[in-house]
């Protein structure tokens, strides 16, 4: 057992693409060592900009040996009346790589047959390696790859060197033109000459002697350490930004934290501006005080460490005051200009081609979130003001120069600028909730103001799209109607939203006219089914079973909290020590109406019933049916549920005693038609043919 080391040299590696790329390369690995029957222990991953690096324990030194057994054909074929083997023989033979001779019979249940046995011997692991590791080089994924030179691969950066290591034994293949070895180097500045590793247990000590931190946890806790040291000695705390460490960290190879002010001027500015313009721009840390105002002060956090530290603060300082002097112009430029005056610069914005421009957008999100305030506020008519102002104003903001500058501030300036505009808090709120949630598990809108207006949003841009054509396939998905269904109904679910979704959809596509391809009522039904698919998943990740969900969903959604609160009743109700005789009852009932579907629908006559079970089960529909309706009444689907549970016995009873398909026609339809009461009860929540026993 040994260990074993790889690692990738290449060109800066862009930070976002450092993690995803280990995480995939440690898999293929394992995989491939796996599929190789290679033995090994604990795989760990390095990283820095420019390195990519595998390191697995305890790895054997040669392939496990296999031992196939193949079963050839009957042994009276095999061998002749003699003994001697025949062509059929000596063919298997040959196929599993023995001699004839050391063939083996095997009685099975259809007789006598010829079997082998052949031990694959296990190779030298360095043998198997050097053969699969240049695929799992180039095989690393990436968003983006890039070639270079003449040559004929592609990696996210062009390729400088290769260590691979099987304890004190280089593996030499040839990747493109870098043939792999034991050198590698150290940081770019501080130790850039080549090193020679011996082996890979010293790996990471000998790196980090060269100015390399390759452990991404060490380094980001080195991070997270020294800015916090940095903020503490500038008198406040470092405004929190997780995502913002795990940048930093795969942008250097070895941390030095400093810190640098601004003049206290630009704080003028709002706090989002200065803070974007520090964070994406230059990748430095705002600070805050005890309060969480923002200070005039910065952390950067550099990749050398040099003599004079305060010579480097004083050039990053230089280089921020002309990113905030700016911003700061252009805030300053757009608070000047009034809101419909930008509103009317969305008409030289287009939202899509085929679609028209963002004005007509805003026009359309503003006639949907009417028809939402109506069905969600009724007479509220502050809410119907607040969402109209908000509708018209909301995308104003693409037209600023701030955001234009900053495009991550969509939103977060629209809510600035109607603010300092004299907008309420609920419409300034508003304009920046409608964008939520902005990607996957990102946060809602807080406000009932905002989330009509979000919704209204998704459910334009959702309809239009489909309206022309536009519905996503496989993976593509360039509008992010996925990520803007799910936003619809997290949200409606959110906020117990039991509006109709088919009557949203329905309106939402209205506002296209002859844009519709295929009718309304066609689209409706493919945006319908899309959403069904959203919601499916999003239960089924929660925890509820498939046939479940499947079961629930298939009947309707289109009220979305409720969906919940049926399936939950039904997982619940599926987990009843007797539920599978009384789903076995449903499913009766549901196929037997499948074939008759003209009883649907049909009423009862009490005067034909013949047999005391049918006028039992008839008392017992209706009295469980008035039950229901109050049970749903008040949203209580767990109960509604259980009541129509009760109605087992006396289905049971009929099913025992009455022939259903009697000959007398009349009394057969009345009875399909008591047998459609049922189903009539069961299809209020869930489709019971779907439910797995």
């Amino acid at each position: 057992m040994t260990t074993f080391l790889l690692e990738i040299g290449a060109e800066e590696i862009p930070a976002g693409y450092i993690e995803p790329a280990l995480k995939a390369l440690s898999e293929t690995l394992a995989a491939q060592l796996e599929k190789a029957r290679i033995d090994h222990g604990d795989i760990n991953t390095y990283g820095a900009p420019r390195r990519l690096a595998v390191m697995v324990a305890d790895v054997a030194a040669k392939q496990k040996s296999v031992t196939n057994e193949m079963l050839g054909p009957p042994a009276k074929i095999g061998f002749d009346d003699n003994g001697q083997p025949t062509m059929a023989a000596e063919k298997f033979a040959e196929k599993v790589g023995i001699k004839v001779n050391r063939l083996k019979t095997r009685e099975t249940d259809k007789g006598t047959y010829l079997f082998a046995k052949k031990v694959e011997r296990g190779v030298a692991t360095a043998t198997v390696l050097k053969q699969i590791l240049p695929g799992i080089i180039l095989g690393t994924p990436f968003p983006k790859t890039m070639r270079w030179m003449d040559l004929d691969i592609a990696f996210a950066r062009p390729l400088h060197s290769i260590v691979a290591l099987l304890g004190d034994r280089v593996l030499t293949f040839t990747v493109g033109n870098v043939k792999s070895g034991r050198y590698t180097r150290g940081h770019s500045f501080m130790h850039s000459k080549k090193i020679k590793l011996k082996h890979p247990d010293e790996y990471r000590d000998t790196l980090r002697e060269a100015g390399v931190i390759v452990d991404i946890a060490e380094r980001k806790a080195m991070v997270t350490e020294q800015i916090a040291t940095e903020a503490r000695a500038s008198g406040g705390a470092v405004l929190e930004d997780p995502e913002l460490v795990d940048i930093v960290t795969n942008l250097v190879e070895y941390p030095i934290a400093s810190a640098g002010g601004f003049e206290t001027e630009f704080l003028e500015v709002p706090r989002e501006v200065l803070i974007t313009a520090m964070r994406e721009h230059q990748k430095y840390f705002a600070v805050v005080d005890a309060d969480g105002n923002l200070m005039a002060k910065f952390i950067p956090v550099n990749n050398t460490r040099t003599r004079d530290m305060a010579l480097v603060a004083t050039g990053h300082e230089r280089v921020l005051r002309a990113r905030l002097s700016d911003a700061k112009f252009f805030y300053t430029a757009d608070v000047q200009i009034p809101i419909e005056d930008r509103v009317a610069k969305l008409e030289g914005v287009l939202f899509q081609a085929k679609l028209g421009s963002m004005y007509a957008k805003t026009e359309r999100i503003g006639r949907l979130s009417g028809f939402l305030a109506s069905a969600v506020g009724g007479a509220d008519s502050q809410l119907q003001t607040d969402l109209e102002r908000a509708a018209r104003q909301c995308k104003s903001d693409l037209v600023s120069q701030v955001v234009v500058e900053f495009p991550k501030l969509q939103g977060v300036m629209g809510r600035v600028y109607a603010a300092v505009a004299g907008e309420n808090n609920a419409v300034a709120a508003a304009i920046e909730e409608h964008y939520r949630p902005t990607h996957s598990g990102g946060a809602l809108p807080e406000t009932l103001t905002g989330s009509l207006l979000s919704i209204a949003d998704k459910i334009d841009s959702i309809s239009g799209c489909f309206s022309v054509g536009l519905v996503p396939t496989g993976a593509a998905d360039p509008y992010a109607l996925r990520r803007q269904g799910i936003g619809i109904i997290q949200i409606m679910r959110a906020r117990n939203l039991s509006l109709s979704l088919k009557s949203l959809i329905e309106f939402g596509i209205e506002q296209f006219g002859e844009k519709v391809e295929g009718g309304v009522a066609q689209v409706t039904d493919q945006i319908y089914v899309f959403l069904q698919r959203r919601l499916e998943r999003i239960l089924v990740d929660e925890g509820f079973s498939k046939d479940v969900v499947a079961a629930v969903t298939s009947v309707s959604i289109d009220h979305i909290p409720n969906v919940w609160k049926r399936v939950a009743a039904l997982e619940k109700l599926k987990g009843a020590a007797d539920f599978e005789p009384l789903a076995a009852a449903f499913k009766r009932v549901a196929n037997i109406m499948k074939k008759s579907s003209s009883a649907a629908g049909a009423d009862v006559d009490a005067a034909l019933f013949t047999d005391a079970a049918e006028k039992a089960l008839y008392a017992a529909v209706k009295n469980v049916r008035q039950n229901v309706e109050g049970c749903l009444e008040g949203g209580d689907f767990d109960k509604a549920f259980k009541t129509i549970a009760t109605l087992r016995p006396t289905v049971d009873a009929f099913f025992d005693e009455v022939l259903v398909m009697a000959d007398d026609e009349k009394v057969r339809a009345n009875r399909l038609a008591l047998l459609g009461m049922i189903a009539g009860l069961f299809g209020l929540f869930a489709d019971f043919t779907k439910i797995s026993n």
